[in-house]
């Protein structure tokens, strides 16, 4: 009886905080709006993109796998990335659009609905960010796992929770109506 209850708690443990990186049944809708949530808009391009991997989901993980079987242990075994993965990288600005920026920024994108690409090309794009203190843009579909923003002290991608981040390539239309947004100050960030 104790090694269920074991197995249950770990196999809860790595499920909750460790999931696989797809924690939303469907893509909602982008609301280019949501860039109101934004303290920062800057167009510049991508260097340093580097994954964080998160070595304690890693070692549950591990730790796990000699207790399970089935099902559950094929999962387990071809599981590679975590919702706490996270990338961060550099971004070179070029425009400042909304806020304050040095003309070197490193950030996170701690991308919990969806898995963040391996590597990213160096653009240029349009990229909305916000401060860890800054609420995320709401939530647009009926379930999401929220995880907190994994550097306090760097700014994160904006992305609600289970649609599309922030990031478009910087001649895009998507990024040419997120500068009509913010030349006419509808939505003012708070």
């Amino acid at each position: 009886m104790r090694g269920i209850l074991t197995v249950a708690l770990l196999s809860s443990g790595v499920l909750a905080g460790a999931s696989p990186a797809s924690a939303c049944p469907w893509l909602e809708r982008l609301e280019l709006n949501d860039v109101s949530h934004a303290d920062v808009v800057v167009v510049g391009r991508v260097e340093n993109y580097t994954m964080v991997l998160d070595p304690e989901a890693r070692r549950r993980r591990q730790e796990l796998l000699p207790r399970t079987s089935g099902k559950f242990r094929e999962i387990l075994e071809k599981q590679s990335s975590f919702l706490s993965d996270y990338a961060r990288f550099d971004i070179v600005v070029e425009e400042i659009l909304r806020g304050t920026a040095s003309d070197r920024l490193t950030v996170t994108w701690d991308n919990s609905t969806f898995r963040e690409p391996r590597n990213m090309s160096p653009g240029p794009y349009l990229i909305a960010l916000r401060k860890a203190e800054t609420p995320p843009p709401p939530m647009r579909g009926p379930t999401a796992t929220i995880l907190p923003t994994p550097e306090p002290a760097s700014m994160t991608v904006l992305q609600a929770p289970c649609a599309p981040e922030f990031i478009f390539e910087s001649t895009s239309g998507q990024a040419e109506s997120v500068r009509e947004i913010l030349k006419s100050g509808s939505k003012q960030a708070p």
